[in-house]
C-alpha cells in the first residue's frame, strides 16, 4: 500500500474527488470543483516519492523524462479506484494527481487489495505508419462494430472482448493467438516485446479506422483497438443539450474538451473542427497522436494534420511549426506540459483560435490543472494568461440511456464572461460553481443542472445521474429532493 493512502483518507473524509501533490509544492485538494485548503507543509520531493512509493516505479521515472508524463489507475482497498497523471515540470520536480473515479451504474469493480495497475506508457516508434491489417482482424473488428462498439480488447490465448455503451461484452468464445492476429512487423514486435508500446493505424473498407495499441502484459501480448468512423462527425449528431456551435465563430482563444478518457473529448473536438472548415474560409493545423477522425476542407478552407511521432517529434515542436505556418485553428490533440500549455496560450493571445483537451473532471480543476502545471512563482502570470485567453471548457460524461440503447452525454460548459475571467485572474476558483449557476442566458452549465435535464425529460436514469454527477447534492437540488 502507497503511503499516499493516508492522504486520500482524507479526500475522502472532506467529501473532495481530487488531490493535487507536487514537489515544493502545499498538497491542495478540489472538491468536484471547489479548492479545499489543506494545513499541510511544502512537499519535498523525496518526500513525495516515498508517499508514492510503488506508484512512482524506476520506468515510471523513464518514462516521465522521456515522454514529459504518464498516467495509471491506482486501486487503493480502502479508497477506491483512481486515475493518476504524473507529470514533469519544465526546470526540476514533478506533479501528481489523483481523480477519484466515478462508480459507473451499471458496472461493478472489485479491485484487489492495494493493487496498482499502471497502463503501458506508449513510446512511439521512429515513424509510426498506416498497415494493412491481418485477415483476423477485419472480421472480428466488423462484428464488433455491427455491435456499435467503442473499443476491442484483446489478450493472448484469451477470447476477445468489446466495450459496447460502457460494458465489456465476449465477441467470440475462441481464444486469440495475437503473434498472427496483430499487424506488427519484426521492430515492432520487437519493441512491445521489450515492455514498449506500439501504436498502429489501419484502414478497414466499410467500417472506417481503427487504432491499435500493442503492448505486453503478465500473459503475453495484448491489444486495445479504438474503432473510430470514416469521418467527423457533426455537432448535431452528438446530442450535446446546449449550442456550441459559436465557439468556432471566434477570431481567438482558447477552448477547451475536459473529461475522462472515453469520454468522447475528441469526438467533439473533431466535430468542432469540421463545422469550422465548414463555416468559416481558413487554414486549419492538426496535431494529434495519432491521427483519428477524417476532417474534409472545403473549396474555401485549406487542412494540414500532422501526427506526433511521424510528422513531428512531440507536441511542443509541432506547435511552433505550426504557428509559422499562417493557421487561423489549431487543433492540438493534448495539452500534456508546461512547455506545450505555453505555447498554446501564446497562440491563443496572437490571433489563433486553439482547440484541445484536457484530463480531468471539472471545469474548475482544468484551470487548476493548468496552473499547477508551472512553478508556484509563475501562477499569477498563467491565471492572467488564463482569463484573457480561455473562452469555453466543455467537460463530458456519457450516461446510459434511459430507454433502449446507447449513451448520452452530460455536459458542464463554462463561458468566460467577465465576471468568470475575474474569478480566475484571482486565483477564486472555488466561486466558479457558484458563478456558474447563474450564467446560464450565457451558455454556461453546471454538470448537475445538465444532468437534472437529463432525468426530468427520460432520457437519463436516476442512479446514472447520480454515479455521473461531482456533487451529488447539487443534483439533488436542482431535481428538487
Amino acid at each position: 500500500m502507497a503511503r499516499v493512502d493516508s492522504l486520500l483518507s482524507i479526500l475522502r473524509q472532506l467529501d473532495a474527488n481530487e488531490l493535487h501533490l507536487g514537489t515544493d509544492r502545499e498538497p491542495k485538494l478540489l472538491a468536484h470543483g471547489a479548492v479545499r485548503k489543506l494545513s499541510l507543509p511544502a512537499t519535498p520531493e523525496q518526500t513525495l516519492r516515498e508517499l508514492l512509493g510503488e506508484i512512482l516505479t524506476p520506468d515510471c521515472d523513464r518514462v516521465i523524462r522521456a515522454k514529459g508524463r504518464m498516467r495509471a489507475r491506482y486501486d487503493s482497498a480502502a479508497h477506491g479506484a483512481f486515475d493518476v497523471e504524473i507529470a514533469g515540470r519544465a526546470g526540476d520536480g514533478f506533479d501528481v494527481s489523483f481523480i477519484r473515479e466515478a462508480v459507473a451504474a451499471a458496472t461493478v469493480r472489485v479491485p484487489e487489495p492495494a493493487v496498482l495497475r499502471v497502463a503501458t506508457a506508449r513510446v512511439p516508434t521512429p515513424s509510426p505508419v498506416e498497415v494493412d491489417p491481418s485477415p483476423v482482424l477485419p472480421k472480428l473488428i466488423a462484428k464488433a462494430s455491427a455491435l456499435r462498439a467503442s473499443d476491442v480488447h484483446l489478450l493472448d490465448g484469451a477470447a476477445p472482448m468489446a466495450r459496447v455503451d460502457g460494458k465489456l461484452h465476449r465477441l467470440s468464445e475462441d481464444a486469440m493467438d495475437l503473434s498472427s492476429a496483430l499487424p506488427l512487423d519484426k521492430a515492432q514486435t520487437a519493441l512491445v516485446l521489450s515492455g514498449r508500446a506500439v501504436e498502429i493505424a489501419i484502414e478497414l473498407s466499410g467500417v472506417g479506422r481503427a487504432r491499435v495499441h500493442a503492448f505486453r502484459v503478465a500473459e503475453g501480448l495484448a491489444a486495445a483497438i479504438r474503432l473510430l468512423p470514416d469521418k467527423a462527425p457533426s455537432l448535431a449528431s452528438l446530442h450535446i443539450p446546449v449550442p456550441l456551435e459559436d465557439l468556432v465563430d471566434l477570431p481567438h482563444g482558447l477552448v477547451l474538451a475536459c473529461g475522462a478518457t472515453g469520454a468522447g473529448k475528441s469526438t467533439t473536438l473533431a466535430a468542432l473542427a469540421q463545422e469550422a472548415l465548414r463555416r468559416r474560409s481558413i487554414l486549419l493545423s492538426t496535431l494529434e497522436d495519432p491521427i483519428e477522425y477524417a476532417l474534409t476542407p472545403t473549396d474555401s478552407s485549406v487542412l494540414r494534420r500532422r501526427q506526433i511521432g511521424r510528422d513531428v517529434p512531440d507536441f511542443a515542436t509541432g506547435l511552433r511549426d505550426a504557428l509559422r505556418e499562417d493557421p487561423d485553428v489549431l487543433l492540438l490533440g493534448e495539452m500534456r506540459d508546461a512547455e506545450t500549455i505555453t505555447l498554446a496560450l501564446t497562440a491563443a493571445e496572437t490571433g489563433h483560435l486553439v482547440l484541445s483537451s484536457l484530463h480531468c473532471g471539472s471545469a474548475a480543476s482544468a484551470i487548476e490543472r493548468i496552473v499547477d502545471a508551472y512553478p508556484p512563482e509563475r501562477a499569477t502570470q498563467i491565471r492572467v494568461q488564463l482569463a484573457d485567453s480561455l473562452k469555453a471548457v466543455i467537460v463530458q460524461r456519457l450516461v446510459p440511456r434511459a430507454r433502449g440503447d446507447g449513451r448520452l452525454p452530460a455536459v458542464e460548459v463554462l463561458r468566460v464572461t467577465h465576471a468568470v475571467a475575474s474569478i480566475i485572474r484571482e486565483g477564486k476558483t472555488a466561486q466558479l460553481p457558484t458563478a456558474m449557476q447563474s450564467s446560464r442566458r450565457e451558455g454556461t452549465i453546471p454538470l448537475e443542472r445538465c444532468l437534472a435535464d437529463r432525468v426530468i425529460a427520460g432520457e437519463v436514469a436516476l442512479e446514472d445521474a447520480r454515479a455521473a454527477a461531482n456533487d451529488p447534492a447539487s443534483l439533488a437540488k436542482y431535481l428538487g429532493k
